[in-house]
């Protein structure tokens, strides 16, 4: 079969592959109908050291299962499933907990001898745990909402959630690409009355505003900070969502948090150190949380609201590209000519 590797910085390739096959009997073979790119994948396409590969890449798919493992009892051949980004067994106390992604049974796409989503098809671990069936006559017109909801969207409703989000909450959104954009709609979605996007790219503000954004900040650091603060009469952001994982960002998250406060982070840290005394979190009796979303936590939830219409997450998609062009879509996206590309294998 066809399947994405990256070689190196910028060096993305579709080779062929063995297929998937039944390693464990909790395993399922799901073959992809849709995957796309991740702005996490961006990472390594911009600093992966060379010869360090290959590594199979993609962890965001929705595909129909072609073979279960014999204690494999929730899905069947032929359903059409979803598959949070990373897998779980859904039993352990971490996932009872709400917290799939530190599931002692767990593991990440693309690791450990698990192939990537950016593929024909994958091996999926702990299949009861992990995937959900999607419910009968979704079609193909919600494929793009269905295939958010494995990891944008529901990482940025993470962001809103551990940054308790509520009615008449202020919010603001550090960063507009899809994850940020999906925190606006997840804020709106939990009754934030008013949620500030910081971002400087006028497609992606212009969609943030549809999706709930009630004003839109273009200015960064210091600039940005003062622009928020003259916005909330210096009082500041009752939530800050940082959705880019740059230490910038996080200044800015901190400079612009109100006193007692919460920052909630999405954005995968590509830092090690970052300020956490007097005049960043102490002094306000800032709080800060977040992490890598427990997607599978929120998905039957995610998928009620995409079929009642209460959300329409699929619209950070804009292109769609072929298996094979899938290079094209990682230029694309680090180059911001596409906020985020789906693939069809």
């Amino acid at each position: 079969m066809r399947a994405t590797l990256m070689y190196g910085a910028g060096d993305v390739r579709v080779e062929n592959v063995p297929d998937p096959i039944i390693s464990e009997p909790t395993d399922a073979i799901v073959r992809v109908v849709r995957a796309c790119v991740c702005g996490s994948d961006l990472h390594p396409y911009r600093g992966m050291p060379a010869g360090s590969g290959p590594a199979p890449m993609g962890h965001e798919f929705i595909g129909v299962v072609e073979e279960t493992g014999s204690d494999v009892s929730t899905v069947k051949k032929g359903d059409f499933v979803l598959s949070p980004f990373a897998f779980s067994d859904n039993s352990c106390p971490f996932c009872q907990e709400g917290f799939h992604t530190s599931c002692v049974n767990g593991g990440w796409y693309g690791a450990g001898g698990v192939g990537g989503g950016q593929a024909e098809a994958i091996r999926v671990p702990q299949a009861d745990g992990t995937l959900v069936v999607a419910p009968a006559g979704a079609g193909e017109d919600l494929y793009p909402s269905l295939l958010a909801l494995t990891d944008v969207y529901l990482t940025g409703y993470h962001a809103a959630y551990m940054g308790r989000v509520r009615p008449g909450s202020t919010v603001t959104v550090i960063g507009d690409g899809a994850v940020g954009l999906s925190a606006v709609q997840a804020s709106r979605r939990l009754g934030a009355e008013r949620i500030i996007l910081m971002g400087r790219h006028t497609a992606r503000t212009d969609l943030g505003r549809e999706f709930g954004a009630t004003d839109v900040v273009a200015e960064r650091g210091e600039e940005g900070v003062a622009k928020v603060l003259e916005l909330t009469g210096g009082e500041g952001s009752h939530i800050v969502l940082e959705a880019v994982g740059h230490l910038p960002a996080y200044e800015q998250a901190y400079g612009i948090v109100r006193p007692g406060g919460v920052i909630s982070r999405v954005g995968v840290p590509q830092y090690e150190e970052a300020p956490i005394g007097f005049g960043s979190l102490f002094g306000k009796n800032v709080t800060l949380n977040g992490g890598p979303a427990p997607v599978r936590a929120y998905m039957d939830q995610g998928i009620a609201d995409v079929l009642d219409g209460r959300i329409d997450p699929g619209r950070v998609f804009d292109r769609i590209v072929d298996l094979d062009d899938v290079a094209d879509a990682y230029r694309a996206m680090d180059a911001r000519e596409s906020l985020k590309v789906a693939v069809t294998p």
